[in-house]
C-alpha cells in the first residue's frame, strides 16, 4: 500500500529540486555538449544508480551514521573532484579524451566505464545529497503503512526525475556544442566544457 497523499507532494517537490543546477546536471550539460547525449547516457546511468543508493541508504537510516564519518566523502569527493578537473585541464589543451577536434562526429571517446564510474562517483560523493535526501525522503513516509513499496516507489520516482533533467540538460549541451561548431568556435567549445569540468570538480571537491 502507498500513501497516494504524500505521494502527490513528493512528485512536484523531486522535480522542481532535480530541475535546479547542480553538480550531476552539470556534468550532464558538459558531456552532452562534448560527447554528445547518446553517450552521455553511460555517465546517467552511474548517477541514477548513484542517487538510487544514496535515497536508499538515506530512508534505510544508513546515511545518518556516515555524516558522521566525513572521512568516507573526503575520500570519494577528492578522488572525483581531481579526476574532473584533470579531464577539465586536459580538454584546455585540446588533448584530452573528450577534446573536440574539427568535426564533432569525431570526438574522442572516453571508456563507458569511467563514465559510468564518473557518474557514479559525483552523486555518492556530494555531501548535499546526503543531506538533502536524510532531510526530504523521511518526510514522505507513512510510518503506519510498509516499508518496501514506499522505498521502492519514492526512489523509482526521485531516479526517473533525475533522468528527465539530465537529459534535458544533455540535450541542451549537444545544442550549444552545434551552435559552437558550426561558428568554427571549436576552442571555445573545449575550454568551456573544460571550465565547466574544473568548476564541478571543485565543487565537488571542497562542497
Amino acid at each position: 500500500m502507498l500513501d497516494y497523499t504524500l505521494l502527490s507532494l513528493f512528485i512536484p517537490t523531486i522535480l522542481l529540486i532535480s530541475s535546479t543546477p547542480g553538480m550531476c546536471m552539470t556534468l550532464a550539460l558538459t558531456l552532452g555538449m562534448t560527447i554528445g547525449v547518446r553517450r552521455t547516457l553511460w555517465m546517467m546511468i552511474g548517477e541514477l544508480v548513484g542517487v538510487s543508493l544514496v535515497a536508499i541508504l538515506a530512508i534505510l537510516g544508513v546515511a545518518s551514521l556516515m555524516l558522521n564519518y566525513p572521512t568516507i566523502f573526503s575520500v570519494f569527493k577528492y578522488i572525483g573532484g581531481g579526476y574532473l578537473i584533470y579531464i577539465g585541464i586536459l580538454q584546455w589543451l585540446v588533448r584530452g579524451k573528450m577534446a573536440i577536434d574539427n568535426n564533432l562526429n569525431n570526438t574522442q571517446q572516453i571508456t563507458n566505464k569511467k563514465l559510468i564510474l564518473q557518474g557514479f562517483i559525483t552523486a555518492v560523493a556530494n555531501p548535499k545529497g546526503w543531506a538533502f535526501t536524510i532531510s526530504l525522503f523521511p518526510s514522505f513516509i507513512n510510518p503506519g503503512l510498509a516499508l518496501t513499496p514506499q522505498l521502492i516507489a519514492l526512489v523509482f520516482i526521485f531516479a526517473a526525475s533525475e533522468f528527465i533533467f539530465m537529459m534535458v540538460y544533455a540535450t541542451g549541451g549537444r545544442t550549444l556544442g552545434k551552435m559552437l561548431g558550426k561558428s568554427n568556435n571549436v576552442r571555445v567549445i573545449n575550454r568551456l566544457s573544460g571550465s565547466l569540468l574544473i568548476i564541478v570538480g571543485i565543487w565537488l571537491a571542497l562542497s
